[in-house]
């Protein structure tokens, strides 16, 4: 049995209020949430968010999910909370579920939003980053603690390899549960719209509100409307070649090849690839969603030449990791 919410809050008591002290006085924290870490700011200090930017090396052009406490804050960003946002918050929040809803000009800075006329919002289901942000009193704009377009991180250790000494404080709330980041969606449109599959999977969202718009569709804007709509994005810096099943022949390579499968797949030479990760033995897309990344890591770690991905089902969290293997191949 794990440690539960309360156990776990009163663990690091010191550290949410350390946590929360920097936020306010202006300066960054990683924070664990259920999809992976993120690297928080104050989301109404111009000035932390734009070192958020310089720390990634973060295009401004690519907008921010804004973190909330409670459902209070809502009223004080956004100009608009529709039925629709009623019904899927009130299924899916506190969760890896982010809406995009006309904002309130000057709720916060333009560069949280890349100057759009909406804002990102998501309610984390983590205790450690609830109560940073109920100790805080502020909305924290917080996108992957990572260097842009790399791997996501979903443990402390791949925040500090990444980071370092850059940022005022890791906050180790312990392994991310559901390793993969928010859907997000728009409701600020016509119809709802899927901007980026993710943690919550399409089937259960469209279960209660009905279809969603193709995310092409949005995708080919110059400007992305949300976070992690870009072509290339959490890749590794070994290249990455992804296939919808293991070649009977890998590519001939000058060096070592990697192997990255979501689930069991029959007739595998492994002995041809120098390092195999296996995300789900039983091949349970949740689990492979939780391993995704830090799989990822270990393979970019391992020296090899050319890492081939397997795609997992188009379906339920299997549509969020092909999302990801495909932005990760992308060159």
């Amino acid at each position: 049995m794990g440690i539960t919410p309360q156990a776990m809050l009163a663990d690091h008591r010191d550290e949410i209020e350390r946590a929360a002290a920097h936020l306010r006085a202006g300066r960054l924290v990683a924070i664990p949430t259920e999809t992976v870490y993120g690297l928080a700011a104050d989301a109404s200090n111009a000035r932390a968010v734009a070192e958020v930017f310089q720390i990634k090396a973060r295009p401004h052009f690519d907008p921010l999910i804004v973190h909330i406490a409670d459902r209070v804050m809502i009223p004080k960003l956004v100009t608009d909370f529709p039925p629709l946002a009623e019904t899927l918050t009130r299924r899916f929040w506190p969760g890896p579920l982010t809406l995009v809803l006309p904002r309130i000009p000057d709720a916060v800075p333009d560069i949280v939003t890349a100057g759009l006329d909406t804002v990102a919002l998501r309610m984390p289901d983590h205790p450690l980053t609830l109560a940073v942000l109920q100790r805080t009193g502020r909305p924290l704009a917080a996108p992957s603690a990572n260097r842009f377009g790399r791997i996501s991180p979903t443990t402390a250790a791949h925040v500090r390899d990444e980071l370092g000494d850059r940022i005022a404080m890791v906050l180790d709330g312990g392994p991310c549960r559901t390793g993969i980041e928010s859907t997000v969606v728009s409701l600020a449109g016509d119809r709802p719209t899927l901007l980026r599959p993710g943690g919550t999977p399409v089937e259960a969202i469209e279960a209660i509100i009905g279809p969603l718009a193709d995310p092409e569709v949005s995708a080919g804007t110059a400007a992305p409307a949300s976070p992690g709509m870009l072509e290339r994005h959490y890749a590794p810096g070994t290249p990455l070649q992804l296939m919808s099943h293991p070649p009977t022949s890998p590519p001939r390579v000058e060096g070592r090849l990697g192997l990255l499968m979501p689930q069991p797949c029959r007739d595998v030479d492994v002995s041809v690839y120098s390092q195999v990760e296996l995300l789900s033995a039983s091949g349970d897309l949740t689990e492979a969603a939780t391993n995704l990344f830090a799989a990822m890591r270990r393979l970019d770690e391992a020296g090899l030449t050319l890492i081939i991905a397997i795609t997992a089902p188009q379906s339920g969290l299997g549509i969020a990791i092909n999302d990801r293997l495909r932005r990760a191949a992308m060159r």
